[in-house]
C-alpha cells in the first residue's frame, strides 16, 4: 500500500499528512492493551459489583422481556445494528419497513394521525414538542410554556435546559388551577403523571385551546393499551419512551422516544420520518421523507438539530408490537394493571394511603410517619428491591410485565414486615382502577403486519425477511465520509446484553451501581487523555446533543464572568451542518466563516469576523481534521485569534478518528469537543441511531459540565441535563470502553494511522479516474477524501446520485453524496477494512468510471445507460422483458467478482419527489397487502373485537 501511495514508511506518510507543530511529543497514558478474553474476564469481575434488584421506581423506565426471537435476531444481530443510515432508500428497505410499522404503532395507540421514526430520549421529546409548538403557534409574542408540576423531574430539567437559550418563559403549575393568559403558546402535561396519576384529559385541552394555547402530552405506550389516547383528547403533540416495548433498561438507554402530532405539523416535526413512495417500476417502496438531512440543507434555519435517532431501538419496540400484537399487548397492559390494583387494595388494608384516584401501573402510598417509610425501604431493600421515594412519608410502586406472583408477595411483605399486620393478595383479574371514562374503545394495531408473526418461526422468518432487503457492515464496506462505518467487534458488544448491565434502571441506589460507576470514571479518563482536556460528561445522547451541551457550558461560563452578552458563534462554510442547527437551539447568532480555494478555513475572515464581534464573541465551531477531509496547518493560530478576542474553541469530533494517539484537540487549542462515540469509539449506527456524543472540556470549563435532577453528577456550577439520564446511553459506553481497553494506547495509535493510510491509498488508486477536491500542502489526505463528480455532468448527464445508485449494483453502500459539497461523493475507508475490500471498492470505482465514459463517447446511450437505470434488482433482471439497450449482464454482473458475491437491491430507483407530494407514513392500507391480508380477515377482525 506504501509502494503505491508513494510513501516510505507509515511514520513518514503521517509526517507528511499531519502539521509539526501539533504532533504529539508523548505516548498516550492509557491502560495497557488487553486480549478480548482477559477483557471479558476482568469486566465479568465488574459487572459482578452491580446489583441487579427488582426495581419498581418507574419514572418513565421499566424493566421488560425481550423475546429471544428479538434479542438474537435483532438486538445481537450485526444485520440490524451494522447498517447506516438509511439516506440509500433502496439498500435499506427491511429497516425503512420496521421504522414504518413503528411510526404505525406510535399513532395507533397515541390517537394522532402521524408519528416520526424515533427521537432520542423522552426529556428530549418533551423539548421537541415544546420547540414545535413555539414554532406553529400563530399568537405573536406569546413565550410563556405552562408545564405540569406533576411532570416527571428529569423531563422538566430538559426541558429548562433547552427553553432558556432560546427565550422561551418556563412556568411550572397544578394544571387544575392553571391560567392560559395571551403569553401562553402551549402547555405540557404527563399522564400517567409523576404520581402515576391518570387523568381526563379532555377539560384541560379544551380549555388550553380556548385560550389559544397548543397541548403536548407525556404518556406511556403500555398504559395507551388501557387508557383512552391522548389524540382522542384533541392533543397537538403526544411524546414518550417505548423502552418498555423489550428494549432493556441499560441503566438509562439507549431507548427510543416516540412523537406524534397532528398531519397540519408534520413538516415542522423534528427528526426522521418514513414514508412510502414507489420505484421505477411502480412497486412500492420506502424512504426518508421531508426531514432527510434536514439540518445539512437549512443549517441554523432547521426544525431541530437531530442528527442520530435511535433506529435499532426504534425497531425492537416495532419488533415487540408486531409480535405480541394487539391482544398480546393489551393482555400485558391488563396483567401489570390489574397486579397494581391488587396490590393497592392490599397495602390499603395495611394501613397506608393510596392517593391516586385512577392509575395504571403505578401506586403512590402515603404516611405521615416517616420512620415508618425508612422501614419499609430497609425491608424492601433487604429482599432486593428498591421502590421510589419521592418525598417524606411517600413510597412510590410502579410494577412492569416481569413481575411475578412471587415479586407481589414479596412487596407485601416489605410493607408487612414494619408492622404486625399480614396481608393477603386479592385474586387476580378482579379489579380495576380505570372510571369508565378513562378506558380506552379504540381499536390499534389493527394492521395485518401487527396479526400475522405472533409464534417464533413466523416471527423469525419475518425478521429475516427484512434484514435480506439491507446492506450493513456484515455485507460489505460501507465508505461514508464523515460517519466512520467502522468494525463494531463483537466482543465490544457481548457485554451490552449482560444483566448485570441491562437490567439496572438509571435511578437505583448508587451503592448498587458500582460496576457502571468503574466503568465511566476509567472511560472519563481514558477519554480525557486522548483529547488533552481536563474533564468529561457522558451525558449527551447524540453527537448533536454534545454540540448542544457544548455550547451551553461555554455560555454558562461567560455568563459566569459577566459576559453573558456572548452569542456570537463563527462557523466556518465547511462546517456540519448540525454545527449551525446546534448554535441556533443554544440561542446564538450564527456568523459564518469563508473558506478558501482550497478547503481551508479563510483565516483573513476569521479574523476580521472576530475582530468585528469582540466583545459579543461566544465561540468558534471548527471540525478537525475540516469536513473537506485535510489537517489544516494554521488551526493554532485559528484558535489563537478567537482567544484573544474573548471566545472559546468548539471543535466537533466528527473526524477525531485521524486524531488519537497523533494530536489532540487540546493541542491544537479546543476548550471543548464532543466525541462521537458512534463513529471513532466503534458504538454501532445501528441503521440511524443509537449514538452517544460525550463532551471533554478544559479545566476552566470543567465547573459547567451538565448536571441532573435525581443523581448528583456534572460540575459544581452544573448547566441542566441535556437528557433523561444522568448518564446517556450507559449500557453503550461499555462498547467504547471496550474499544480503548482492548487496543490500549499503541492500538488506538495504530489505528488512527490505518484509517489514514486506508483513506491515502484509495487517493492514489482512483485519482488518475476522478479527481480529488482537497489535499494538504503535500497532496496527502487525512482519513477521508471528496472526489469531484461535478465535471462528468456536463458532457454526459451522469451525476453523483447515479455513482451512488450505480455503486449497489456492485455491492456497495455509496459514500456520502453531495457533502459538504454539491456534487461529489466523500469517501472514508476506516482503518477496519483490509486491502482486498478496498481494492474491491476501487475496482468498482474504476469500472464505473469506464460506463461513464462509454456514455461520454456515445457508445451507451445517455438515457438508457447502466448508471441512469440503477440499481438493477433480480426481478427487473430475470423479467422476461428486457427494455434496455445494454444487456442483463452488465447491469447485474459488470465485474466477474461479483458471481460469486452479490447483494440484490430489492427496489429499483425511488421516486423521492412523489413521497413527498403522496406522504403517507404509516403503514399502507390493508387492500395493499391483498391476498395475504384476505387470509388475516377472520384473525385480524376477532383480535380488534378483542381488544376494544
Amino acid at each position: 500500500m506504501l509502494r503505491v501511495i508513494g510513501a516510505r514508511t507509515l511514520d513518514a506518510l503521517m509526517s507528511e499528512i499531519l502539521p509539526a507543530d501539533i504532533r504529539l511529543t508523548h505516548p498516550l497514558g492509557l491502560p495497557e492493551a488487553e486480549s478480548e478474553f482477559r477483557y471479558h474476564q476482568r469486566l465479568r469481575e465488574i459487572a459482578a459489583t452491580n446489583r441487579v434488584c427488582r426495581s419498581y421506581i418507574g419514572l418513565g423506565y421499566y424493566d421488560t422481556i425481550t423475546p429471544a426471537v428479538i434479542l438474537r435476531n435483532v438486538f445481537e444481530n450485526p444485520s440490524w445494528y451494522t447498517p447506516y443510515t438509511p439516506y440509500q432508500a433502496e439498500i435499506a428497505q427491511g429497516r425503512l419497513e420496521s421504522l414504518l410499522n413503528f411510526q404505525t404503532m406510535v399513532s395507533d395507540l397515541t390517537g394522532m394521525t402521524v408519528a416520526n421514526a424515533s427521537l432520542l430520549d423522552e426529556a428530549t421529546g418533551a423539548a421537541e414538542a415544546m420547540a414545535l409548538l413555539k414554532r406553529v403557534h400563530k399568537r405573536p409574542g406569546a413565550s410563556t410554556f405552562v408545564v405540569s408540576s406533576r411532570v416527571f423531574p428529569q423531563v422538566l430539567d430538559v426541558v429548562r435546559a433547552r427553553a432558556e437559550p432560546i427565550g422561551i418563559s418556563v412556568r411550572v403549575e397544578d394544571l387544575r388551577s392553571a391560567a392560559f393568559g395571551p403569553d401562553v403558546f402551549g402547555v405540557y402535561v404527563q399522564s400517567p403523571d409523576d404520581h402515576g396519576e391518570v387523568a381526563d384529559l379532555t377539560p384541560l385541552i379544551e380549555r388550553a385551546h380556548a385560550a389559544g394555547a397548543l397541548v403536548a402530552v407525556g404518556t406511556d405506550l403500555l398504559a395507551l393499551a388501557l387508557v383512552t389516547p391522548p389524540g382522542e383528547a384533541g392533543a397537538d403533540v403526544v411524546v414518550g419512551n417505548s423502552q418498555r416495548f423489550g428494549v432493556p433498561l441499560g441503566y438509562g438507554g439507549p431507548h427510543a422516544a416516540f412523537f406524534a402530532t397532528r398531519d397540519s405539523f408534520v413538516r415542522q416535526a423534528p427528526g426522521r420520518i418514513i414514508g412510502v413512495s414507489v420505484d421505477t417500476r411502480g412497486r412500492r417502496a420506502y424512504r426518508m421523507a421531508l426531514q432527510t438531512r434536514e439540518q445539512h440543507i437549512r443549517r441554523e434555519k432547521a426544525t431541530s438539530n437531530i442528527c442520530t435517532a435511535q433506529a435499532l431501538l426504534a425497531n425492537i419496540a416495532a419488533f415487540y408490537a408486531v409480535f405480541h400484537g394487539p391482544v398480546g399487548i393489551k393482555s400485558i397492559a391488563a396483567r401489570v394493571h390489574d397486579q397494581t390494583t391488587r396490590l393497592a387494595g392490599t397495602l390499603s388494608g395495611l394501613g397506608w394511603r393510596q392517593t391516586n384516584a385512577a392509575y395504571f401501573d403505578t401506586i403512590r402510598l402515603e404516611s405521615g410517619d416517616r420512620g415508618r417509610v425508612d422501614a419499609v425501604r430497609r425491608a424492601a431493600e433487604t429482599r432486593g428491591i428498591n421502590f421510589r421515594y419521592p418525598a417524606d412519608g411517600v413510597v412510590q410502586i410502579s410494577l412492569d410485565e416481569t413481575v411475578s406472583e412471587s415479586d407481589l408477595q414479596d412487596i407485601v411483605s416489605a410493607f408487612a414486615a414494619e408492622g404486625t399486620k399480614s396481608a393477603s393478595l386479592a385474586s387476580a383479574g378482579t379489579m380495576t382502577s380505570l372510571p369508565e371514562k378513562l378506558r380506552r374503545r379504540s381499536a390499534f394495531l389493527t394492521h395485518p403486519v401487527f396479526n400475522m408473526h405472533h409464534s417464533e418461526t413466523e416471527m423469525m422468518r419475518y425478521i429475516r425477511s427484512l434484514e435480506r432487503k439491507d446492506l450493513g457492515l456484515d455485507t460489505a464496506m460501507i465508505p461514508l465520509g464523515s460517519c466512520t462505518m467502522k468494525l463494531n467487534a463483537a466482543a465490544e458488544m457481548m457485554p451490552v446484553s449482560w444483566p448485570e448491565f441491562a437490567r439496572l434502571h438509571p435511578f437505583a441506589p448508587l451503592d448498587q451501581t458500582t460496576g457502571y460507576q468503574r466503568v465511566f470514571r476509567e472511560l472519563e479518563a481514558g477519554l480525557a487523555e486522548l483529547t488533552g482536556l481536563s474533564a468529561v460528561s457522558l451525558q449527551p445522547n447524540s453527537g448533536a446533543q454534545g454540540e448542544f451541551a457544548g455550547l451551553l457550558v461555554i455560555h454558562a461560563y461567560h455568563a459566569a464572568k459577566g459576559e453573558s452578552q456572548r452569542t456570537v458563534a463563527l462557523i466556518p462554510q465547511s462546517a456540519h451542518g448540525t454545527n449551525p442547527a446546534s448554535a441556533s437551539m443554544a440561542g446564538m447568532q450564527v456568523v459564518i466563516v469563508a473558506t478558501d480555494r482550497g478547503g481551508n478555513i479563510d483565516v483573513d475572515d476569521l479574523r476580521a469576523k472576530a475582530a468585528a464581534h469582540r466583545d459579543r464573541l461566544s465561540c468558534l465551531m471548527v471540525t478537525y481534521p475540516s469536513t473537506h477531509g485535510v489537517f489544516e496547518d494554521r488551526i493554532r493560530e485559528v484558535c489563537a485569534i478567537v482567544h484573544e478576542h474573548g471566545g472559546q474553541v468548539y471543535m466537533d469530533g466528527a473526524n477525531l478518528n485521524a486524531q488519537l494517539g497523533l494530536t489532540s484537540p487540546g493541542v491544537i487549542g479546543a476548550d471543548v469537543c464532543h466525541l462521537n462515540l458512534h463513529k471513532t469509539f466503534a458504538i454501532p449506527h445501528g441503521g440511524g441511531g443509537p449514538g452517544m456524543g460525550p463532551i471533554a472540556v478544559a479545566a476552566h470549563l470543567a465547573p459547567f459540565l451538565p448536571g441532573h435532577a435525581l443523581v448528583p453528577t456534572g460540575g459544581l456550577k452544573a448547566i441542566p441535563a441535556v437528557s433523561a439520564a444522568p448518564w446517556g446511553s450507559a449500557s453503550i459506553l461499555l462498547i467504547s470502553y471496550g474499544y480503548l481497553r482492548m487496543l490500549g494506547a499503541r492500538g488506538a495509535t495504530e489505528a488512527t494511522k490505518i484509517a489514514m493510510l486506508n483513506a491515502n491509498y484509495l487517493k492514489a488508486r482512483l485519482e488518475p479516474h476522478y479527481p480529488v477536491l482537497y489535499a494538504g500542502a503535500m497532496g496527502r489526505v487525512a482519513h477521508e477524501l471528496i472526489f469531484d463528480l461535478r465535471p462528468f455532468r456536463p458532457r454526459t448527464g451522469v451525476d453523483e446520485q447515479d455513482v451512488a445508485k450505480r455503486l449497489m449494483d456492485y455491492g456497495f453502500h455509496a459514500p456520502t453524496v453531495s457533502f459538504p459539497v454539491p456534487g461529489t461523493l466523500m469517501v472514508e475507508p476506516t482503518e477496519s477494512e483490509p486491502v482486498e475490500e478496498l481494492d474491491r471498492f476501487c475496482d468498482a470505482m474504476i469500472a464505473i468510471r469506464a460506463e461513464i465514459e462509454a456514455v461520454a463517447t456515445g457508445r451507451a446511450d445517455v438515457t438508457d445507460n447502466v448508471l441512469k437505470n440503477a440499481p438493477h434488482t433480480a426481478e427487473d433482471v430475470s423479467a422476461d422483458d428486457w427494455p434496455h439497450v445494454y444487456t442483463r449482464e452488465q447491469a447485474a454482473y459488470p465485474v466477474p467478482a461479483l458471481r460469486h458475491r452479490k447483494f440484490w437491491p430489492p427496489v429499483s430507483r425511488i421516486d423521492n419527489p412523489y413521497g413527498d407530494r403522496s406522504l403517507m407514513c404509516a403503514c399502507p392500507p390493508i387492500e395493499d397487502y391483498a391476498p395475504a391480508a384476505d387470509e388475516q380477515t377472520v384473525a385480524v377482525g376477532s383480535d380488534n373485537a378483542q381488544t376494544s
